[in-house]
This record gives structure tokens, C-alpha cells and sequence, in this order.
């Protein structure tokens, strides 16, 4: 106990000398370029990691991890998001660092006369909180990762079809990319809604925008444009190219009842 205390005086002593070795050696080893910004971000980690350890060693600490360390990984993760990084930049970075820390422990167990049960135990401390920091990391990438991606869709539906007013009393449905279950979902759900706040007397969904539409989608188009009509609103196709009208045509739906225009000018100039 009395080692522990030894070695627990010594890193609060010396943190920051530490904590910059530590910075200083990664950097290096790994060659990173990294901003100043950076690098104080990551000392400021590493002295109020080993300030921790000696805390925790003689029982002051309850916590198995500082909670500035959970705010570094975090801001890591979430600085690559914002750069677009990738979150191997930021895990390659861990058994190194691990390594180094670990030696300079060792260093410093064999400096203080530890034995080598007590080293075990500060090295076993130490590696439960890169782990843990580590964990914080990739689950906070993934967590941002993860909600960017679901903004980004939500723009993109968007921008598959949008409502373009072009008078008073006619909308343009232009439909542009693929057009997929998710595209036929926001329609429904957004793109009907908006259209019926509009108030308009017609629609016009115009397909020469889109690179392609299953059998599936083309009757959810249908019903969409039953759905329009049963609300009062006028609804006309144009843009129809050769392979959509054979999706159509192979889906057996009746279209029949529909009016189609070769191009928006021409459905415009009849309405």
C-alpha cells in the first residue's frame, strides 16, 4: 500500500511533465499533424487522467473513469464528423498510445521500487479506462454517424420531390433519382399534405427527372394520384419515358383514366 502511495504522490507531482511525454511521444511516433488546439486537448486529457490514477489509487475516487476523458473521446468523435474524417483515424491511435502509457508506468513502478502484482494493478486501471474512452468513441461516432446520415435522407427526399407553384392554381410535382419506397413514404406522408394546404385546382407530376421506378412504386404513384383526385385535385403525368411506360404497362395498373403530357410546357398550355 505504502508503493501505491509512493507511486500515487509521484504522478499528481509530476501530471504535467506526464502528460506532456505522453502527448509529445504519440504525436511523434505516429507522425500525426494535428492543430495546437488539438494537442492542448489532448495534455489537458492526459494530466487530468493521471491526477485521476493517483486520486483513485489511495481511494479518493469512486469513479472508474475521469469524466474529462469522456468529454475527449467524445469531442474526437465528433470533430471527425464535422471534418468528415473517418473513425479509423481516431481508433489507430489508441494501441499506440496505450503503449507508451503503459511503458512510462513501468518506468516509473521500477523507479519507485513497485512490485509487480502493484504494477498489474495500475496497468489493469489504465487499460480499463482507454477501454472505456475507446467504447465512448466509437459509439458517439456512430450515434452523430448515424443521425448526419438520417439528415442527409431527409434533404434528399426532399429534393426528390419537391412542389414547385407555378401559378395560382398549378403545382409541379417534378420527381428526380430513383424512386424508391422511402421516396413514395415521404410523399404520402409530406409531399400530399403540403399539396392540399396549397389549395391548388392541379397537379403536375413530371417523370422525366427520374433515373427509375419498380412495379411496386408505380402502383403507389397511382394510388397517389387517386388520393389527389378523391381531395378535388386535378392530376396529370408528363415526362413519361419509354421504360417507365413498360414498368407501367407491366404492372397491369389501369392508367387509363390518366392524362399524360409529353412535357410540362405542353400539360401547362392545356391546363
Amino acid at each position: 500500500m505504502s508503493s501505491l502511495k509512493s507511486f500515487s504522490g509521484y504522478i499528481n507531482k509530476n501530471a504535467e511533465s506526464i502528460a506532456n511525454e505522453i502527448v509529445r511521444d504519440v504525436v511523434e511516433g505516429m507522425k500525426l499533424d494535428i492543430s495546437e488546439q488539438e494537442e492542448e486537448q489532448a495534455f489537458n486529457m492526459y494530466h487530468n487522467l493521471f491526477k485521476f490514477l493517483g486520486e483513485s489509487l489511495i481511494g479518493e475516487k469512486e469513479e472508474v473513469i475521469p469524466v474529462s476523458m469522456i468529454e475527449w473521446s467524445k469531442k474526437n468523435s465528433e470533430m471527425q464528423i464535422r471534418s468528415g474524417g473517418d473513425l479509423m483515424e481516431i481508433i489507430v491511435r489508441y494501441p499506440p498510445s496505450r503503449e507508451i502509457i503503459i511503458d512510462l508506468i513501468t518506468r516509473i513502478s521500477e523507479k519507485l521500487e513497485l512490485s509487480v502484482k502493484e504494477t498489474a494493478y495500475i496497468i489493469k486501471r489504465i487499460n480499463k479506462m482507454l477501454d472505456i474512452s475507446l467504447n465512448e468513441t466509437i459509439l458517439t461516432y456512430k450515434r452523430l454517424s448515424d443521425q448526419v446520415k438520417a439528415e442527409t435522407q431527409k434533404e434528399i427526399l426532399k429534393l426528390s420531390a419537391p412542389l414547385v407553384p407555378i401559378q395560382d392554381d398549378i403545382v409541379i410535382l417534378p420527381l428526380v433519382g430513383y424512386i424508391g419506397q422511402e421516396n413514395a413514404e415521404h410523399i404520402m406522408k409530406n409531399v400530399i399534405p403540403k399539396i392540399s394546404d396549397m389549395e391548388v385546382d392541379h397537379v403536375i407530376a413530371d417523370f422525366s427527372g427520374t433515373l427509375t421506378i419498380n412495379i411496386h412504386i408505380a402502383d403507389f404513384l397511382h394510388q397517389t394520384g387517386r388520393a389527389l383526385s378523391l381531395m378535388g385535385i386535378h392530376v396529370v403525368f408528363t415526362g413519361l419515358r419509354p421504360d417507365i411506360v413498360q414498368t407501367i404497362v407491366n404492372s397491369r395498373i389501369d392508367f387509363s383514366n390518366v392524362e399524360t403530357y409529353a412535357t410540362v410546357k405542353q400539360a401547362v398550355e392545356n391546363l
